[in-house]
C-alpha cells in the first residue's frame, strides 16, 4: 500500500495572523522518487515541491500532502497544502511551480485559496487508489514502471468474488506492512472492486485511510487468487488469521496510483 496510517484526530491550530492557505491539486510519476515525504535518501516529491516554491517566491514552507505514498507509486490527483506570507493568483502558483518543476514528473493541475483550517491529511475523509495488472505474455515497454506485469493468465472474475471479503471495517493485520507506524489494524474499506479493460486488471480501493502497503498485500493476495494459488475461502482465512505471514505478497510499487482525495464541504473554498 502506498498510503501510512492517517490520524482522524487532527486539531487546527490557533491562526492569528491573515497568512494565506493555498490548496494545490498535483500529478506525479513515482519512479525516481523516493515517495512522498522528503528524506535524506534522495528526492521526495515534498521536497521537490518545496524547492520550486522558494525559487518562485523565496518563501521556505512546508508543503503538507494528503497521503505520503511510497517509492515507486504515482498520483493522478493528489492533494497538498502551503501557506505563503504573501497572496497570490492561484494561476501564477500553478503555472510559476509548474515552470520550476519542468525538470521533474510532476505537474501541478490546479492551485486554490483554502480556510485556514483546511489540512490536507487530515481533512481529508476518503481515499481512492488504483491499481494497474497488465496481464499478457508480452513483457511491458512504454508501460514499464507503471504497472505490474504479470504474464501468467488471471481469473479476474475469481479475483472480484474474493475481493468482496474484504469490504467493510475489519483487522487488517494480515495486509499490514510490518513497520507500519498506525495505532491499530481496524480500517473501514468502503470499496474494493476489480475491472478488466483490455488485457488489463484494474483494482480500485476506497477508504478513509489505509495502512502501510494496505492496498499493494491485498492486491498481491488477489493476484494469487486470480492465478489458482488460493481460493476466496483462502483470502477469507487469511484475513481471519492477523497475521502478516497469513497473507499474499506485496503487489510492486509500480503499479499503484492515488486517483482522488475527497473532503467534506466545511473544509472547503
Amino acid at each position: 500500500m502506498g498510503l501510512k496510517g492517517h490520524s482522524t484526530n487532527y486539531i487546527p491550530p490557533h491562526r492569528s495572523d491573515r497568512v494565506p492557505r493555498y490548496r494545490l491539486t498535483l500529478e506525479y510519476d513515482g519512479r525516481g522518487f523516493v515517495g512522498w515525504q522528503r528524506q535524506d535518501n534522495g528526492l521526495g516529491v515534498q521536497q521537490a515541491l518545496e524547492e520550486a516554491v522558494r525559487a518562485f517566491c523565496g518563501e521556505v514552507v512546508t508543503v503538507h500532502g494528503a497521503g505520503r505514498t511510497d517509492s515507486g507509486v504515482h498520483a493522478l490527483a493528489q492533494v497538498a497544502h502551503m501557506d505563503l506570507a504573501k497572496e497570490w493568483a492561484t494561476d501564477t502558483i500553478r503555472d510559476a511551480l509548474n515552470a520550476y518543476l519542468k525538470e521533474t514528473p510532476v505537474s501541478i493541475l490546479g492551485a486554490a485559496v483554502t480556510s485556514a483550517d483546511f489540512h490536507a491529511r487530515f481533512s481529508a475523509v476518503e481515499r481512492s487508489y488504483r491499481y494497474r495488472i497488465v496481464n499478457r505474455r508480452a513483457p511491458l515497454t512504454m508501460d514499464a514502471g507503471l504497472a505490474w506485469w504479470v504474464p501468467a493468465r488471471l481469473d479476474a472474475v475469481a479475483m472480484a468474488d474474493a475481493a468482496t471479503v474484504l469490504v467493510g471495517t475489519h483487522d487488517f493485520t494480515s495486509f499490514r506492512a510490518s513497520v507500519c507506524q498506525a495505532k491499530s489494524p481496524a480500517k473501514t474499506l468502503d470499496e474494493l472492486t476489480v475491472q478488466t479493460a483490455g488485457n488489463e486488471i484494474h483494482v480500485a480501493a476506497r477508504a478513509r485511510s489505509f495502512l502501510h502497503h494496505q492496498v499493494r498485500n491485498i492486491v498481491g493476495s488477489l493476484a494469487w487468487v486470480g492465478d489458482g494459488k488460493w481460493t476466496r475461502g483462502h483470502l477469507k482465512d487469511a484475513l481471519a488469521a492477523k497475521d502478516r505471514c497469513a497473507g499474499g505478497p506485496t503487489a510492486p510499487a509500480a503499479g499503484l496510483y492515488l486517483t482522488g482525495v475527497r473532503y467534506g464541504e466545511t473544509t472547503e473554498i
